[in-house]
């Protein structure tokens, strides 16, 4: 059973490492410098959203690796379920549950709904709108790249914590 639980483990982390450096990734890089390739809003707008859409078929494979590997993982790691409320780890695993819910949650709303509706904006041209909705989109991008850190933070305190 150890092998297992080191596989399942490695597969969790490997798959949160493609979903939070990836994140960052677009954020840190892909993100200014494509202003550093083109000064056209519009094909900014447009070649951002195809390296999102892109690396969401990436994220979307990840998240679900990360949610089966963690419930996995949450076999061998609490005695019990009560442990999730009974105990520093549990609670700790608790709140980085709920992080992650949060997390999908906005990450998954942003980009269904403004992320759609900025390259629509944008190859119609109406970029004024398309900078109003940016805003709100960086910002709901900048509180889930947040909350990936919380939920890191976390996740590497339980070692620390007891069960």
């Amino acid at each position: 059973m150890l092998i297992l639980d080191i596989v399942v483990l490695w597969i969790h982390i490997f798959a949160a490492m493609i979903f939070i450096g990836g994140s960052f990734f677009i954020w840190l890089v892909v993100w200014p410098g494509v202003f550093d390739y083109t000064d056209d809003r519009r094909e900014h707008a447009q070649i951002v959203g195809k390296i999102a859409k892109r690396f969401a078929w990436f994220t979307h494979i990840s998240l679900i690796a990360i949610i089966i590997t963690g419930l996995f993982n949450l076999t061998w790691y609490l005695p019990s379920f009560s442990a999730l409320f009974d105990t520093p780890g549990g609670e700790a695993l608790s709140v980085k549950m709920i992080l992650v819910l949060v997390m999908i949650v906005i990450i998954y709303g942003n980009n269904i709904y403004h992320g759609k509706k900025i390259v629509r904006l944008s190859k119609e041209g109406k970029m004024d709108e398309v900078q109003k909705i940016r805003k709100i989109s960086h910002m709901m991008s900048f509180i889930s790249l947040a909350l990936m850190v919380a939920i890191v933070f976390l996740a590497t305190s339980l070692e620390f914590l007891p069960t």
